[in-house]
């Protein structure tokens, strides 16, 4: 099992990959729950090799994409793993691109708004069109480990999603605020290589913190260093992940559009 490398500094809302998507730390307006946006008006640029930024972020109702590919918005988009993307061109992998927009709707976006504005994105921009189908696929499942879970009730139970990370070298500490099942699975399976589905049956959200070896196949030198995240979500959460076999769906891209700087 392959794990993938993650280093940020500050998250906000979630990250689907090894990408921070950050809001500004200074108060905000969130856009009103029942609100649809999409983006009144979008940047789209191959991404600037000179630069180091990379993931999603949004500061009230401006939105940043900072190189990524159309695969991983696809994924970031429609919560799923890369697995479940089929029919996808080689470009849709490598080029990556830069993208300022201004949303709609006036206020900070939650999670799914975010992610509905890509979603919009991607169909008018990149004129994306798909279908999807049921297949049997190889999966992570989070389970409710022996002795039940250990998580905290959030305290902001109206809140949005947040996290925050940080850890440098093989170590990293993960700190998830108003997280449900849902969130942390989709949140986890971008560093995975394959699906990760929630099967706790917990409904909620919760506070917790995770800290963990980033894999356990890495020997380390540190005796207090923690374990590899399947012994740490075991340990920590009272939680566990289990290889198996599930139904998912699979996005297959039935048209896509290269884009060039404008």
């Amino acid at each position: 099992m392959r794990v993938r490398e993650w280093s940020f500094a500050v998250v906000a809302l979630v990250i689907p990959s090894s990408r921070a998507l950050a809001q500004d730390a200074a108060p905000f307006k969130h856009m009103g729950a029942d609100a649809h946006p999409g983006f009144a008006v979008a940047t789209i640029k191959p991404h600037d090799p000179a630069s180091q930024r990379q993931g999603f972020s949004s500061n009230s109702d401006r939105v940043n994409i900072r190189n990524e590919s159309v695969a991983a918005m696809i994924t970031f988009a429609y919560s799923i793993n890369k697995e479940q993307v089929l029919n996808a061109p080689s470009w849709a992998d490598r080029d990556t691109y830069d993208i300022e927009g201004e949303a709609d709707t006036e206020g900070q976006p939650s999670l799914r708004q975010y992610q509905e504005m890509v979603q919009k994105l991607l169909a008018d921009r990149f004129e994306l069109k798909f279908h999807l189908e049921k297949r049997e696929l190889s999966v992570y499942a989070v389970r409710i480990a022996k002795g039940g879970p250990k998580l905290k009730p959030t305290a902001y139970p109206n809140g949005n999603l947040d996290q925050t990370g940080n850890g440098g070298g093989s170590v990293q500490t993960v700190k998830y605020t108003s997280c449900s099942m849902a969130n942390f699975a989709f949140v986890e399976q971008a560093f995975f290589d394959r699906p990760i589905v929630d099967q706790t049956g917990l409904p909620g959200k919760f506070d917790f913190t995770l800290r963990y070896t980033v894999d356990e196949s890495r020997a380390t030198d540190d005796p207090n260093a923690p374990p590899g995240i399947f012994t740490a979500v075991q340990e920590q959460l009272g939680l566990k992940i289990e290889a198996t076999k599930a139904p998912a769906d699979v996005f297959v891209i039935d048209h896509v559009e290269r884009q060039s700087a404008n």
